[in-house]
C-alpha cells in the first residue's frame, strides 16, 4: 500500500505544510538532501516575520522549526531524491536506498542557485567558489568577495562583515536590492561596494586564497580574497522530475494530488512568511480534499 503524503524539502514550506497535516491526523514523510531550514540558513536577519519585533536570525529561526519538528514527532528522512515519477495512479519517489510509492506529493524543494557566472576559474580553484553564505558562516579575520546586486548578495555581505572584511561586486550600476540593504551596506565599514565591476581573470592567491583581476568604472584593480561567492539569482529545484511526469504536472494540481509549495514556485518571491503560507494552505486544501471524497 502506498504513503498517503510525501513532502519534498524541509525548509519552511515543506515544515510549514507537515505540522499543519500532523494537526489534522496525517504523518507525511519528509525528505530533505541537505539540511533543515533551506535559504533560511543563508539569512542575516529575519525583519518581516510577524512574532519576532526586533528580527530573528535565520539560524535561530531555523533552529525553532527544527525544535517545533522534533516537539510534534516530524521524521525527517535526509536522502536527496533522485527521480520523482508517476505509473498507475500513483507517485513513486526513488532515493539512493529506496523507492516509495505516495498518493500525494508536495514539492518544496526550493531553488538552485544559477552557476553561470561566465567566469574562467581554473578547476585547482573551484573550491574557493561557493554560491551560498551558510557554509562560510563560522570565518573570521577573511577577506570575501560577492558578485550580485541582489538581496542575497547584500544580505550576504551584512552576515559576513560581522567578522570578515568584504567587497561586493556589482557588475552593473544599478542594484537590485531593497534601500535598506544597501543602505547598511554603505554604512558598514567593512564592506566595500564597486559598482559596473567584472571579473577578468581569476588566479591562485599568495600565499594562499586567490587573486582575482577586475575591471571597473574606476579602472582596473586585483584583489587578494579567501573566497568567492556568486549570488546572480537563483532557479527552480526539480531537476528530480521525470520526463514522463512533467507533462502531467497540471492535470495532477487540478486534482488535488501534486502541490508546489515556497520558493520553488515563487519566482523572485522569495520569502519565509511566503513559504510558510504556501505550505498550511496546501495542507488545508489536501485535508478538504481528502474529506469531501470520503462524503
Amino acid at each position: 500500500m502506498p504513503h498517503e503524503i510525501a513532502v519534498i524539502g524541509a525548509g519552511p514550506a515543506g515544515l510549514a505544510a507537515a505540522i499543519q497535516l500532523k494537526r489534522y491526523g496525517f504523518t507525511p514523510l519528509i525528505f530533505e538532501g541537505a539540511a533543515v531550514g533551506g535559504l533560511l540558513r543563508n539569512a542575516n536577519l529575519v525583519e518581516n516575520y510577524p512574532g519576532f519585533p526586533t528580527g530573528i536570525s535565520g539560524d535561530d529561526l531555523v533552529k525553532l522549526m527544527k525544535e517545533q519538528a522534533r516537539r510534534i514527532g516530524l521524521e525527517i528522512t535526509f536522502q536527496e531524491v533522485q527521480e520523482l515519477s508517476y505509473q498507475n495512479d500513483y507517485f513513486l519517489l526513488t532515493t539512493s536506498t529506496r523507492t516509495n510509492a505516495f498518493d500525494i506529493v508536495l514539492i518544496a524543494s526550493g531553488t538552485r542557485p544559477r552557476t553561470d557566472h561566465g567566469v574562467d576559474i581554473p578547476e585547482n580553484l573551484q573550491s574557493y567558489i561557493f554560491y551560498e553564505v551558510h557554509p562560510l558562516l563560522h570565518l573570521a579575520n577573511k577577506c570575501i568577495a560577492i558578485v550580485g546586486s541582489g538581496d542575497a548578495a547584500f544580505d550576504y555581505a551584512l552576515n559576513l562583515s560581522k567578522r570578515n572584511q568584504v567587497i561586493i561586486l556589482n557588475r552593473s550600476k544599478h542594484t537590485r536590492c531593497l534601500p535598506l540593504l544597501s543602505d547598511r551596506a554603505a554604512r558598514n565599514n567593512w564592506i566595500e561596494y564597486r559598482e559596473e565591476t567584472k571579473i577578468l581573470a581569476v588566479k591562485e592567491g599568495q600565499p594562499s586564497g586567490l587573486e582575482i583581476e577586475c575591471e571597473g568604472s574606476a579602472g582596473k584593480a586585483s584583489y587578494r580574497i579567501d573566497q568567492l561567492i556568486f549570488a546572480i539569482g537563483r532557479e527552480p529545484q526539480t531537476s528530480y522530475l521525470s520526463s514522463s511526469l512533467l507533462p502531467l504536472t497540471r492535470d495532477l494540481e487540478e486534482r488535488g494530488r501534486l502541490y508546489f509549495i515556497g520558493d520553488v514556485k515563487n519566482d523572485r518571491y522569495r520569502q519565509t512568511s511566503i513559504a510558510v503560507g504556501d505550505g498550511v494552505l496546501a495542507a488545508m486544501k489536501i485535508y478538504q480534499t481528502l474529506q469531501e471524497n470520503n462524503t
